[in-house]
């Protein structure tokens, strides 16, 4: 990762204290087929090219969906430090979409689980997006999916 990119703010970021410990959370975020459990937009994938799961440098179809739209994206996994950092880059048609994160941090009451996405779409990119994914404010869209993300993340590390 460069510099520049290391100094990158994420467009969003929301927090969720989960009552389990931040390897058994990051397990379950890491397991990307599964996402779809969590994700109110994301519907799961596959991993790709031989890969069996979260490696910095492994490749993964993802799929989604929102309301009749449907599409698919290339994730390329980032950093993978078990109970630490799981992130990802998604690109869309060879273009960079987003780069999403999630981090944790051990509490008395288990961990702290935050999770960041940043936009990484070009501009052209940014103004097309809304009429055709019929999403007019994108960060403000992701938040509210990435706060149903966390919940249902808790309750199923929580149970």
């Amino acid at each position: 990762m460069s510099s520049k990119e290391h100094d990158v703010q994420p467009d969003v970021d929301v927090s969720e204290t989960v009552g389990a410990s931040p390897a058994d959370v990051y397990a379950l975020v890491a397991d990307l087929p599964r996402m779809g459990e969590w994700s109110p937009e994301n519907t799961g994938g596959r991993w790709l090219n031989g890969a069996n799961g979260p490696s910095v440098g492994a490749k993964f179809r993802g799929t989604n969906r929102s309301g009749w739209r449907f599409w698919s994206t290339t994730v390329t996994v980032r950093s993978a430090e078990v109970g630490r950092q799981f992130a990802f880059d998604v690109d869309a048609l060879g273009l960079p979409v987003a780069t999403w994160a999630y981090t944790f941090a051990e509490t008395p009451e288990g961990c702290l689980v935050t999770e960041t996405w940043t936009d990484r779409r070009p501009g052209w990119m940014r103004s097309a997006s809304g009429p055709l994914m019929g999403v007019r404010d994108r960060a403000e869209h992701n938040r509210a999916n990435m706060q149903e993300t966390l919940r249902r993340l808790k309750a199923a590390a929580e149970h």
